[in-house]
């Protein structure tokens, strides 16, 4: 594999990479530039744990190749806000307490924030087709929409 330089713009900062150009986005966010919101789940696309957004749209990072994203916008979850002013969608999710072990937590929020550029008001069953392919084995799928409806400004009609 031949190995080239490739710049990113990831959060908001161009970043020059060396890279084999089919090296997966997931693999140069974690382990060269050091971010740790996408996580690696099943390496096939199907699970959302590694979900960023490009150009607005949520994608699975794990399955594309760094060349297809020189020129785009890459935005992570570290580059949606911090501790001290954390993104909407993320406050909303901390309010609902919409995780246990946190591990899908990138995934649920990066496609939550793409849900609400092109959708700002969701119904509960847009938000839950949504994340449908977004995997979490903790069960905390009702949390989870709660978060979404909230953030979207309305009350989720799920019980839990």
């Amino acid at each position: 594999m031949t190995h080239v330089t490739i710049r990113l713009n990831v959060n908001g900062r161009i970043h020059e990479v060396g890279a084999s150009p089919d090296t997966a986005l997931l693999y140069v966010l974690r382990n060269d530039l050091a971010l740790n919101g996408p996580k690696y789940g099943c390496g096939l696309g199907e699970c959302g744990t590694c979900t960023v957004l490009i150009d607005g749209v949520a994608a699975r990072s794990c399955v594309i190749p760094i060349e297809g994203c020189v020129g785009r916008n890459i935005l992570t979850l570290e580059g949606l806000g911090s501790r001290q002013a954390p993104d909407p969608v993320q406050e909303a999710f901390i309010a609902e307490q919409a995780a246990q072990c946190g591990y899908c937590l990138n995934g649920m929020i990066m496609t939550t924030k793409a849900l609400l550029a092109r959708n700002p008001h969701p119904t509960e069953t847009e938000a839950m087709e949504a994340l449908r392919y977004n995997l979490c084995r903790c069960g905390a799928h009702v949390e989870i929409v709660r978060a979404v409806m909230r953030a979207a400004g309305s009350p989720a009609e799920t019980q839990g």
